[in-house]
């Protein structure tokens, strides 16, 4: 069903097109005058426009020009007994969908009307894709500039131009997936299909079947022969999500494939060749589990060709403010939001956290509060109940604090750039880019407790850049 604004100054062609339409299940709205439809039409969401072309007052084509002013963009169809080439061009030119000539029947008008709303459905139906392309390729973006990151950005592009199967290892929520697309969108396989398989999802009947395919009567409810994902990414990438869940008799099954590059179909004996670069991901240590025999050790050994390990959001705080900046700018540009800010105490807090679910807990605590805290200044009493698991700072509490009782919070932050400090030996520029503070705010905060005497002897000892 449709929503259309029906334009024209004579009741009976009004109430016509009322009746044909509604018969049509589409919902019409009447005017006899462009002004008056144009203040709806900036109101409510229509997806047609039929209009009169010579009218008193403003005229149908007054009405598109202003329409379009307006980015008021509904295909319109416009109506008129005095069809002319001059007429039909301007319109044409403004935008017009089509254009129909007094008098017309029933049908004509219902075809037309059909037309422009599958049209009008298809903008919005790529608009939609296009939207969704956006937002793929912008969780694809890789965010992180530390230490513990660097190494991995930088073996990301060479094992990129290989064709070897790349073992991604890391914890939950670290972005194992996103370094695994960017693998392979880096690769001389970029422009063939990446396909993924859940491997934890499936059981294990169900999982050998999702990955070679099967015949017609393979097994019940086999009503139709089916492609596997080895044989659908032929010439591209395939990603094993969660490896090591597969069970040990498929393990065996999918050896023979990366070291054959060949493999059967379920109920078949024809074997087929292919071309499928694989990459692997995990968050168990597969080393330790082929050890224990709990992963076969020679399939081990076949993924781990290439492996990369992904740190824990724990052990890359400095990219906290690349990471908090990106997802919260990605959410106002979806949402409109104004993204909120931090104060110095709610990045100190996050800096401490220890961040169990990694990086995808730090994407949904910033989803909370854009939506919850959008335009407003965070501080510590807002983030600290959102935060699940302990606090811990990233190295040990730096030596000669104490805690003052009525200043526990403030000794705490004190806590926490000092041991920052340790951390980059004394740097302060890299300390106050860690913490996702200004260098003035860190050169104030350390004045005054040198001042008051409150200045480990540790840190006393050394360099303070």
């Amino acid at each position: 069903m449709a929503c259309i604004c029906v334009i024209d100054d004579q009741a009976l062609i009004r109430d016509s097109l009322s009746a044909t339409l509604a018969a049509q299940d589409h919902k019409v709205f009447t005017f006899d005058n462009a002004q008056d439809a144009l203040t709806e039409l900036r109101q409510r969401a229509f997806d047609v426009v039929l209009t009169d072309l010579r009218m008193p007052g403003m005229d149908g084509v007054g009405l598109l020009r202003e329409m379009r002013r307006l980015g008021l963009d509904v295909p319109v169809i416009l109506m008129t007994a005095y069809a002319s080439v001059a007429t039909a061009v301007e319109a044409m030119k403004l935008g017009a969908f089509d254009y129909i000539q007094k008098p017309f029947n029933a049908d004509e008008v219902a075809i037309l009307v059909e037309r422009a709303v599958r049209d009008r459905q298809l903008v919005r139906d790529n608009e939609v894709m296009r939207r969704t392309l956006e937002d793929v390729e912008s969780q694809r973006k890789l965010i992180g500039s530390s230490p513990a990151m660097r190494p991995v950005l930088e073996k990301l592009q060479r094992v990129a131009q290989s064709s070897a199967t790349v073992l991604i290892m890391g914890e939950s929520g670290t972005g194992k997936e996103l370094i695994a697309r960017a693998v392979h969108a880096a690769s001389p396989r970029a422009t063939q299909p990446m396909l993924c398989v859940n491997c934890a999802a499936l059981s294990p009947t169900l999982l050998e079947s999702e990955l070679f395919g099967h015949e017609k009567g393979a097994f019940t409810g086999a009503d139709r022969m089916r492609k596997g994902r080895f044989e659908l990414a032929d010439g591209g990438t395939l990603l094993l999500d969660e490896v090591s869940e597969i069970a040990p008799p498929l393990q065996a099954k999918l050896l023979r494939v990366l070291q054959e590059r060949e493999f059967e179909r379920v109920g078949s004996s024809v074997t087929r060749r292919i071309d499928v670069r694989v990459i692997a991901t995990t968050n168990r240590d597969l080393r330790e589990w082929a050890a224990k025999a709990r992963f076969r050790e020679d399939l081990y050994y076949r993924l781990s060709v290439l492996p990369i390990e992904v740190p824990p959001l724990r052990e890359r705080r400095e990219d906290l403010p690349l990471l908090l900046d990106y997802f919260l700018g990605r959410i106002k540009v979806r949402e409109g939001r104004e993204r909120p800010t931090f104060t110095p105490e709610a990045m100190a807090l996050l800096a401490e956290y220890s961040w169990p679910g990694n990086v995808r807990e730090l994407q949904n605590l910033c989803e909370r509060l854009a939506v919850l805290e959008a335009g407003r200044e965070i501080g510590p009493d807002t983030v600290r109940p959102l935060l699940i698991g302990p606090l811990k700072t990233a190295s040990a509490p730096a030596e000669g604090l104490r805690y003052r009782e009525g200043h526990i919070l403030e000794d705490s932050e004190q806590q926490l750039i000092l041991s920052t400090l340790e951390r980059f030996n004394g740097h302060r520029e890299k300390t106050a880019r860690a913490l996702g503070i200004g260098l003035r705010t860190l050169g104030l905060k350390l004045k005054k407790w040198r001042e008051e005497g409150r200045f480990p002897e540790l840190v006393v000892q050394r360099k303070v850049l």
